[in-house]
């Protein structure tokens, strides 16, 4: 287990390096002027000279790209010669909009991600989980074919569409506050009132997937010999369903749930965006339309971060719940 940890870690590491090259090259060799984008649309000439020397654009490539990587591991300062702005380690940037560092501004952002990831996945996880098992004990009947036919439609329609019909429908129509991001230390009621809408359009759509999966594998799973054997020894059904069946569906739906959630903890973008929540898919849309390259930058690398570590924790959650698995 221990070794198989060491390589996964390092293949987590390797990854991450490939990405921080990619990106970095997306955003500062591709544009034709990085600091001109960073600048904004209103800029001055003496503005602009003195982004690019905080960048270091006035500098080599690999010299850029190493001031970069160093200002990971023991932070960097951005300054003219008059004024020196310090970003501690791990810098990810420098807000030159805002005058601060990118990674303060991730996580200011970050408790709104993941309050939205977080909620949503436990309702997508208890409906479709749920709803597929319900559709595989029932598979054929009519049961099983509504369930299937509403998670189809579901699965179908795009999650504008889904948060947009929410606030027509309870908001415009049925007059409900409109949501906004309460802190949960100062207001644990208000953190959950607010946070439905966004829950229910994620779970919404993603439950479709949990359901269609725990149906396929709950059906190929009471099909097997051994549950045949349990059957045969006279266990009640719903014992046999849980106990043995669900709990051999459940390695694949771990696997998809780490990846949707680690996917989502770097930022709900569609779904922050339509609810107005100031989360980091908002951070950085907003980055985009001010051209702030640090800030997306920053951003990308926050998400491909989680999204590289929940692949290493569903492989070791997979190993450890899958007997067929061996962790070598």
């Amino acid at each position: 287990m221990t070794r198989y940890l060491l390589r996964r870690i390092t293949a987590l590491i390797a990854l991450m390096a490939a990405v921080l090259v990619v990106t970095f090259a997306i955003f500062f060799l591709i544009p034709s002027n990085p600091a001109l984008r960073s600048c904004g649309r209103y800029c001055s000439p003496e503005k602009l000279l003195s982004i690019e020397h905080k960048l270091g654009l006035d500098k080599s490539v690999p010299a850029q790209f190493g001031s970069y990587v160093a200002g990971l591991f023991v932070g960097r300062d951005y300054g003219d010669g008059t004024q020196v702005d310090h970003c501690p380690a791990p810098c990810l940037g420098y807000s030159f909009k805002t005058d601060e560092p990118v990674l303060g501004l991730i996580v200011d952002r970050f408790p709104v991600t993941f309050s939205i990831a977080i909620g949503s996945a436990v309702l997508w996880v208890l409906f479709g989980v749920s709803s597929g098992l319900v559709s595989a004990l029932k598979a054929g009947g009519n049961v099983d074919k509504t369930i299937v036919g509403v998670a189809t439609t579901s699965l179908s329609l795009p999650v504008q569409l889904v948060g947009a019909a929410l606030l027509v429908v309870f908001s415009a129509k049925l007059g409900a506050p409109f949501p906004h991001y309460v802190n949960f230390a100062d207001d644990p009621v208000g953190w959950a009132t607010n946070l439905i809408f966004p829950w229910v359009t994620l779970a919404f759509i993603y439950s479709a997937v949990y359901t269609r999966l725990t149906r396929t594998q709950m059906v190929e799973a009471m099909q097997e010999d051994y549950i045949r054997t349990a059957r045969g020894k006279g266990l009640p059904e719903r014992r046999v369903a849980g106990r043995h069946g669900l709990r051999a569906a459940l390695p694949p739906l771990i696997v998809v749930f780490g990846l949707d959630l680690g996917a989502l903890l770097g930022g709900a973008i569609i779904t922050e965006r339509i609810f107005g929540m100031p989360g980091l898919g908002n951070l950085a849309i907003q980055s985009i339309l001010d051209l702030n390259l640090p800030v997306l930058l920053g951003v990308t690398l926050f998400g491909a971060f989680f999204v590289l570590m929940a692949n290493l924790v569903v492989d070791v959650i997979y190993g450890l719940s899958d007997p067929k698995v061996t962790l070598k």
